[in-house]
């Protein structure tokens, strides 16, 4: 086998590796929980919190409403109860009734308000919840499946290391240091000869070249300085 055809073989394990090494790392960053599952997360206890103070408002109306209804009895009783005969007295007695009543009225309409906000609040934390629950048995699916593409890909890596190893050994040191310092500089070392144009800059190789790459010597093009591979 040509030293150019091993630096190329080596080439296309170097390249492989590399991808393979890239998807491991764009995999490894998937891992952990998603932004959009931190975020409804992160909303829980914020509708958890709203729905408690709309609950407490709602007690609060609710008392409100108790203790006037309790002073509405308390004057209507007074009222009725004929023991009072000055019509002026009877006049603010009934003035306070209404406006009693009025003000309850009014403290009724704000806890209906306050009821529906309460069942409103009620159901999206229960939407939440749900949403919650599904991104997390989602998200768990794709845990497992991510951690699986991982290991697969750190035993292809594994694999793929070794065979380079294997390879690089069986190369002479002077043209393994070329080989590697033009994957430095030019991120492909080895290149194909296709009807006798280099694929590397395109440009067509002089005869004497492509005579000495044919008879298995490394030969570097002579206008990009990389190694021509005739198969």
């Amino acid at each position: 086998m040509s030293i150019a055809k091993q630096l190329y073989q080596l080439q296309e394990i170097d390249l492989e590796i590399e991808s393979k090494e890239q998807a491991l790392k764009e995999l490894t960053s998937r891992l952990g929980e998603s932004e959009a599952l931190v975020s409804a997360r992160s909303r829980l206890p914020e509708e958890a919190k709203r729905l408690e103070d709309l609950k407490h408002r709602q007690l609060s109306l609710e008392w409100e409403t108790d203790d006037l209804t309790s002073k509405i009895t308390a004057v209507e009783k007074d009222l009725y109860s004929g023991r009072i005969h000055n019509p002026k007295e009877l006049a603010n007695l009934q003035r306070e009734v209404e406006e009693l009543k009025a003000k309850r009225s009014g403290l009724e309409d704000r806890e209906l308000e306050i009821m529906e906000q309460v069942e409103l609040a009620t159901k999206n934390s229960a939407r939440i919840s749900s949403e919650i629950k599904t991104m997390e048995t989602e998200w768990q699916s794709q845990q497992q499946q991510l951690s699986a593409e991982i290991e697969q890909l750190k035993a292809a890596l594994s694999e793929l290391k070794t065979k380079q190893q294997d390879v690089s050994t069986r190369i002479e040191t002077k043209c393994l240091g070329l080989y590697q310092q033009l994957r430095k500089q030019k991120g492909q070392a080895v290149v194909r000869v296709v009807q006798g144009i280099c694929r590397g800059c395109r440009i067509s190789l002089p005869g004497a070249e492509l005579q000495r790459a044919r008879g298995g010597n490394l030969v570097q093009c002579s206008s990009c300085g990389r190694i021509l591979f005739l198969d």
